[in-house]
């Protein structure tokens, strides 16, 4: 078998996207054949022996893609940490790891999608594939067509220029906003940024891939062509 790069071993055993897998090896928590391990190493899969915070990690060979409808008071994570919430992995029982691709926060609601895939968490969150997501708001106060231009236009946070790529007014108090980047509580900020509040924050579509139909707390697994069409083409 041919050697594959460390990070892509980690994500192929669902350890999270390529990203994550790198700061797990930079935090020194990965082994490789009981030595600490280093960005850039390769491995071979059927010889190298990979330990993970002390705990053995194989590539998973079925891939499974799981929509959620995430609940207010849930935390996009896979296990309890400091944060006040419970992890939205306690919601889906199968059996075997899956991770939350991106972030809702744990006031916010709506779509998730969780994997044991580091490759597709990749292709959906990397800022060079530009995925949408799109975003039911709730403000604290009316707003008008001039909210929507300024959003469009970009607002400067402290982590550079937020923008939307589309903004839509569907009542005194809401707006459907859709996004490609994908910071931190940029949403939120982003409003906060032109004098509004957040009062309700669902996700409401990934790419291509609508939450409608799915109840509050419930989840189904995608197809592999919902996955193809929707997820990687959308």
């Amino acid at each position: 078998m041919k050697p594959v790069r460390l990070q892509k071993y980690l994500a192929s055993a669902g350890l999270g996207a390529r990203r994550k897998c790198e700061v797990l090896i930079q935090q020194g928590k990965v082994l490789v054949n009981d030595s600490p391990a280093h960005i850039g190493m390769c491995v071979i899969p059927d010889k190298d022996r990979v330990m993970v915070g002390g705990r053995l990690v194989r590539p998973q060979t079925d891939r499974i893609v799981i929509m959620l409808n995430k609940p207010r008071g849930y935390l996009s994570t896979c296990r309890r940490g400091k944060e006040r919430g419970i992890p939205v992995t306690e919601l889906v029982n199968l059996g075997c790891r899956l991770f939350p691709v991106g972030r809702l926060d744990r006031d916010s609601e709506g779509l998730l999608v969780l994997t044991n895939d580091g490759e597709l968490a990749l292709r959906l969150t990397h800022p060079r594939y530009s995925k949408e997501k799109e975003y039911l708001v709730e403000l604290d106060r009316h707003c008008d067509s001039s909210t929507g231009r300024r959003l469009r236009k970009g607002v400067q946070l402290e982590d550079g220029l937020a923008r939307a790529v589309k903004v839509r007014c569907v009542g005194a108090k809401q707006l459907v906003v859709v996004l490609t980047q994908g910071r931190k509580r940029q949403v939120r900020r982003m409003f906060q940024a032109v004098g509004f509040k957040v009062t309700r924050l669902q996700r409401t579509r990934l790419a291509q891939l609508k939450l409608s139909g799915l109840k509050t707390g419930k989840w189904r697994r995608l197809t592999v062509d919902e996955v193809k069409k929707k997820l990687l083409m959308g």
